[in-house]
């Protein structure tokens, strides 16, 4: 039986591509086609059809040519609509970008496209990539596609949809606090979050400057590794960039241990679980999933060991005093001054911002705005953003006691799966759903979810994986091992075609 183009992971559309079995133009139709008959899910705010098909054809015509081409050449994905995009509208899912159209590409766009990759259009995200469950775009929830009246996960939801959906094999998000690898777990997806540094963020439109961080979501650690690969690298437009060298992360995760054997691909390797992530608040479906999946680990040779993060309730107050902060320094230039949406009734300058900011954001973006400035105000700095910072490098100082004992930290993403839509409306409990996401980003350290497992309601459960400062490779390695003894990664949502 022929396994239809859009059951395809990345890695095999690519095989398929360099075969002669398919060509580029004949698989982006198909993702086009399926992109039109599932506009229920509400994945994609742009489809760019003609840009798309004529990128697809130059790549068929680079093939034809003998041009020698890279993995990635000819591959449809889509970008988080928080990325800047040239000629393509950028809204970051906001009624104060509406019909934005940015001069240039962001950086990851642009590698991407040397890369070969054929944009098929822009996916849905929180406004301004603030919340945890896609309920917060101006133009509409992105629904799960293992139940469309529950979340996908934010803020990359949408990314993690048109994956999960098979819409596309790809797509890039980003991650603030845990807004790629929630959403990968509530979808069954893989995602990373790489280093805070290893890819850059010129082009991509700041939430949280010193936390944001774009990665990949695909459907497997292999397809995370070929996009994360030419995502990577140092960008001296970007001041937040590291000069670091980018391994070659295809390489590394098709290396086998030095100590491993066929039984046992990751004998050596120490994993540490922290038990403050398998304590109250975690649902009784997630904890067995993950701990199922910690056995598994060990069946393969891996060692667990019992390591403690003992700061890690900490990090959803110092999280929801930096980030918020910083948003509010970066969402002051959308004023309606320069561009964007501007009031069409206004007395004097005063009051346009007003109205313009009252018209333009919404309220999840409005609240956060408010708590930044409360915190960075006169009289307040030093007893809360100051402190905040203080306890961050603490938060950073666990994870290098721990990693003294394990190469890789494994526990839960997401306290629960995921919840119906419209069913949070305390959003201080919302917030709390990140607490096993936010230490790794206030660290900047890489994790990853991995799927491993269903809960409640047949609904999916992710792994995280957690690695020191540059250890992406070793991230990929661990996770594609797990997934080649196991097949959670290749379930489908019944309910899709």
């Amino acid at each position: 039986m022929t396994t239809a183009l859009h059951d395809l992971t990345l890695a095999e559309q690519s095989q398929q591509l360099a075969s002669g079995q398919t060509t580029s133009v004949a698989l982006t139709q198909h993702v086009l086609d399926r992109i039109a008959a599932h506009t229920e899910l509400g994945a994609f705010l742009h489809v760019d059809t003609a840009g798309a098909l004529a990128a697809a054809a130059a790549s068929d015509a680079r093939r034809v040519a003998g041009q020698a081409l890279g993995p990635l050449d000819g591959v449809p994905i889509a970008h988080k609509d928080i990325f800047v995009t040239q000629g393509l509208p950028t809204t970051a899912a906001s009624k104060m970008l509406k019909g934005y159209q940015s001069p240039f590409d962001a950086t990851v766009v642009a590698q991407l496209k040397a890369a070969g990759v054929v944009n098929v259009g822009k996916l849905n995200c929180d406004e301004f990539a603030m919340g945890g469950a896609n309920e917060n775009s101006a133009y509409g929830v992105a629904r799960n596609p293992w139940d469309t009246t529950r979340i996908p996960g934010g803020s990359s939801g949408a990314s993690a949809v048109a994956v999960s959906a098979r819409l596309v094999a790809g797509a890039t998000g980003t991650d603030t606090g845990g807004s790629i690898r929630q959403p990968a777990a509530l979808t069954g997806i893989t995602g990373i979050k790489p280093t805070y540094g290893r890819c850059s963020r010129y082009g991509m439109i700041a939430f949280a400057s010193s936390l944001d961080q774009a990665g990949p979501m695909a459907r497997t650690a292999e397809d995370c590794a070929l996009l994360l690969q030419a995502m990577s690298g140092f960008d001296e437009r970007d001041a937040t960039s590291a000069q670091e060298p980018v391994p070659d992360f295809m390489a590394v995760i098709n290396t086998p241990r030095a100590d491993a054997t066929t039984a046992q691909p990751l004998k050596g390797l120490r994993v540490g679980v922290p038990k403050e992530f398998f304590g109250e608040g975690v649902s009784a479906d997630v904890l067995a999933a993950t701990r199922a999946a910690l056995s598994q680990l060990e069946a393969m040779g891996a060692t667990l060991v019992d390591i403690s993060l003992p700061r890690t309730e900490l990090s959803i107050p110092v999280y929801y005093i930096i980030a918020p902060a910083e948003a509010s320094s970066n969402l002051s230039r959308f004023d309606g001054v320069k561009f964007g949406h501007r009031a069409a009734k206004y007395g004097d300058l005063n009051d346009m911002y007003r109205k313009t900011r009252a018209e333009g954001f919404g309220a999840e973006v409005k609240r956060r705005i408010m708590i930044g400035t409360y915190v960075l105000s006169h009289g307040y700095y030093d007893a809360y953003y100051l402190q905040a910072q203080k306890l961050r490098r603490m938060i950073a100082d666990d994870f290098q006691a721990a990693f003294k004992v394990c190469d890789v930290i494994a526990g839960p993403v997401s306290p629960s799966v995921a919840r119906p839509i419209g069913s949070q409306t305390d959003p201080v409990a919302e917030y709390l759903a990140d607490i096993f996401t936010l230490p790794a980003s206030l660290a900047g350290l890489p994790g990853m979810s991995v799927p491993c497992g269903f809960g409640e309601h047949g609904l999916p459960v992710g792994l995280q994986l957690i690695g020191n400062y540059w250890q992406e490779a070793g991230l990929l390695h661990t996770a594609h091992a797990f997934q080649q003894a196991t097949d959670w990664h290749q379930r489908t949502p019944a309910s899709l075609s």
